[in-house]
């Protein structure tokens, strides 16, 4: 069965976590049957895309001046990029009405379009996390939060646009035995959909959490983020039929101390680095079923930026890509035409 995961009687799943990626598919080890070898394939089942759709600085750049008069954000996206990764989600709740709408604008433009969404911050971020550290014992979302969640989830879900739900924890939230405890918990209450854990702290970097999650079949989010404060470094982690990607931008300077929270997402990736991480997704995607590649660096369009140029690398034939972008970032050109 394509997606069933197996493990080599040779090796158990700890040990087979623990060994570099290129070890663990000479060993046949904990893997998806039916993985990919031609890059073709695995670039069809690669989609990538940025997190959220609309911001105010992308207008003019990303999306031409006065788009919203004529056409939704989101429709507009659809047409250059294969998923985006709802951030709206995490700040409240999305309605039903809303979620019908956003998949049935995008099926008329891309058929294949897919939705992953932040799960509502209650759940994973202490009341004013910027000033306290996050744990369990902050946590406590009320059981409201957890039916108006899944009533915008289930809406997309239905349409078959949902991807995969993120569940995004700070820094702050260490691997302690009381944080474990309640992300087991909270698996549960979510588990009827394709779930991924983005755990920031270092301490989470352990093959007996990656078992864990490879038991649940709950992919663990492989992130690019400024190396500071215990964070943990980029991984290449295939724990579940999905696999997921995101790159956060490496804007050390204004990472933890900002004015503006939209500071710290200022940063563009150049090519060359770029290239391990297109060689990282396709090595995931070898494994996985899908693997979503998403783009947070959104200031002024830096996110759709790579995210085309990472489509770009993975196709290796240019893309399509918005005028207004293209003008305003002419190194584009060397991956993307304009549309």
């Amino acid at each position: 069965m394509p997606g069933e995961l197996h493990l080599n009687p040779e090796l158990s799943l700890i040990e087979w976590v623990s060994l570099p990626p290129g070890e663990r598919t000479r060993r046949s080890g904990y893997r998806l049957q039916g993985g990919r070898d031609k890059l073709e394939d695995v670039a069809s089942q690669v989609l990538v895309g940025t997190a959220g759709f609309s911001y105010k600085d992308w207008e003019g750049i990303v999306y031409p001046a006065g788009l919203k008069k004529k056409q939704h954000p989101v429709q507009f996206l659809a047409r250059y990029f294969d998923c985006c990764e709802i951030n709206t989600s995490f700040y409240g709740h999305i309605r039903p009405k809303t979620a019908k709408e956003w998949c049935d604008l995008v099926a008329e433009v891309n058929p294949n379009f897919q939705f992953t969404a932040k799960l509502f911050r209650s759940f994973t971020h202490a009341p004013g996390a910027s000033l306290q550290p996050t744990s369990a014992t902050k946590l406590n979302p009320v059981e409201e939060d957890e039916t108006k969640a899944k009533e915008g989830l289930d809406e997309i879900a239905k349409e078959k646009r949902l991807g995969a739900l993120l569940i995004q924890f700070p820094i702050s939230f260490k691997n302690t035995d009381e944080n474990r405890d309640y992300l087991e918990k909270l698996i549960k209450r979510f588990r009827e959909y394709p779930l991924v854990v983005e755990v920031r702290h270092a301490t989470w970097d352990s093959a007996e959490i990656l078992a864990q999650l490879a038991a649940q079949r709950v992919a663990f989010c492989n992130i690019d983020q400024p190396q500071l404060g215990g964070a943990v470094a980029a991984t290449e982690y295939s724990t579940a039929p999905v696999a997921y990607v995101r790159l956060h931008g490496r804007n050390y300077k204004e990472w933890f101390q900002s004015d503006n929270r939209n500071d710290r997402y200022n940063y563009l990736y150049t090519p060359q680095q770029l290239e391990p991480w297109k060689e990282k997704i396709e090595r995931l995607g070898a494994k996985a079923e899908k693997t979503f590649a998403i783009t947070n660096n959104h200031y002024k369009g830096k996110a759709a930026v790579n995210a085309l140029e990472l489509k770009g690398m993975l196709s290796r034939k240019k893309v399509k890509a918005p005028d207004t972008l293209m003008q305003h970032y002419p190194e584009l050109k060397d991956f993307a035409e304009e549309d």
